[in-house]
């Protein structure tokens, strides 16, 4: 097992008042760390589209404005459009109660719901974090998918570091190769879509 995340996404105290909640998108992907808040996918493919939670669903909204940046979530559209409005307490201020409803993924505690296995496949290890890993339908190979390919792309990046200031040509053409095949998945799944 390998832990779900390396880094806690953090929201600025961002208080300016906008006309509209995705004038926020651009702030947000800097403070999501360019991830979905929820599975914690990149946003560098160019089949994983990237919109806005409310992590507070808007029907809910009381005391909190709609585009108010405190209640906003950077995420893909699968965790987005599986997330929706459920919201168990019906009570904005209860995010959960006897382990149904979600963690803020801003929260510390939020990484601890879950595992990845050596593939990147996403396991809940509480039973909030199972209560979540249903509701945001974790369990789709996308996020596997996704986590792979941005661990070979770490991988591909250090191979061509080391290759910087010790130059290999048989490591080099090898590289290559491994980095047009991936280049071609990636391509494919693009094209294909998830």
């Amino acid at each position: 097992m390998s832990e779900f995340r390396a880094k806690t996404p953090k929201r600025r105290n961002i208080t300016t008042t906008v006309s509209n909640y995705r004038k926020h998108k651009d702030n947000l992907k800097i403070d999501y760390l360019d991830r979905c808040g929820y599975c914690n996918s990149i946003d560098t493919w160019r089949f994983v589209w990237f919109e806005i939670d409310h992590f507070v669903p808007q029907k809910y909204l009381k005391t909190i404005k709609d585009t108010d940046y405190i209640n906003l979530v950077y995420a893909c559209r699968s965790c987005n459009n599986s997330k929706r409005a459920k919201w168990p307490t019906k009570d904005e201020k209860k995010h959960n109660e006897n382990d149904e409803g979600f963690i803020d993924p801003c929260d510390d505690e939020y990484a601890n719901q879950f595992d990845r296995t050596g593939n990147g496949r996403i396991l809940p290890t509480t039973n909030i974090g199972h209560w979540m890993y249903k509701a945001l339908k974790l369990y789709k190979p996308q996020h596997e998918i996704i986590w792979s390919l941005d661990e070979l792309d770490k991988l591909i990046q250090e191979i061509e570091d080391i290759l910087k200031t010790k130059p290999n040509n048989q490591l080099k053409d090898k590289l290559l190769d491994c980095y047009r095949e991936f280049m071609a998945y990636s391509k494919k799944l693009s094209n294909e879509g998830l």
